[in-house]
C-alpha cells in the first residue's frame, strides 16, 4: 500500500525550482495527530503550494519569456494548474470516502510538470 501522506509533507514538481508543502484541511485528523490527505488534495495555491518558479515551455508564461529572450529559457513565477486528482491513491483506506495519498501517489501540472511527495508529513519514532 505505501505510506500514508499528511499535512506537511514535502512536494516537488519535475519543472519547479523549489520544494513545496501540501497542506490539508483539517477535517482529516484520523489516522495520524496532523489532517491526513486524500486524492482530492490537488487544488492548486489550496493544497498544492507553488514552486517558486517554473521553467517548463507548457507553461504559457514561460513560452512567452523564453520566446522574447529569442529562445533562452527564462523561468517564470509557478503557479500550479491541476485539475484531475492524485493517482493512484491507497486502494483500501478511505478518508471522507476518498482514497488515502501515499507516497506512491503523483499530480499532472496541466503545463507539463510531474508532482511527486519526498516526505509524507509523518515518521515513525521507535521508543527503546
Amino acid at each position: 500500500m505505501g505510506q500514508l501522506v499528511c499535512a506537511g509533507a514535502l512536494l516537488k514538481c519535475s519543472f519547479g525550482a523549489a520544494p513545496g508543502a501540501l497542506a490539508v484541511l483539517p477535517l482529516n485528523a484520523v489516522l495520524t495527530g496532523a489532517a491526513d490527505a486524500t486524492i482530492m488534495d490537488n487544488k492548486p495555491l489550496v493544497n498544492i503550494a507553488s514552486f517558486v518558479m517554473c521553467k517548463s515551455l507548457g507553461n504559457p508564461a514561460v513560452a512567452a519569456a523564453t520566446a522574447a529572450a529569442m529562445g533562452a529559457l527564462v523561468p517564470m513565477p509557478c503557479v500550479p494548474v491541476t485539475g484531475a486528482p492524485w493517482v493512484p491513491g491507497a486502494p483500501t483506506v478511505l478518508i471522507g470516502n476518498m482514497a488515502a495519498l501515499t507516497m506512491a501517489s503523483k499530480l499532472m501540472c496541466s503545463f507539463g510538470g510531474v508532482i511527486e511527495i519526498t516526505m509524507p508529513g509523518q515518521t515513525t519514532v521507535l521508543l527503546p
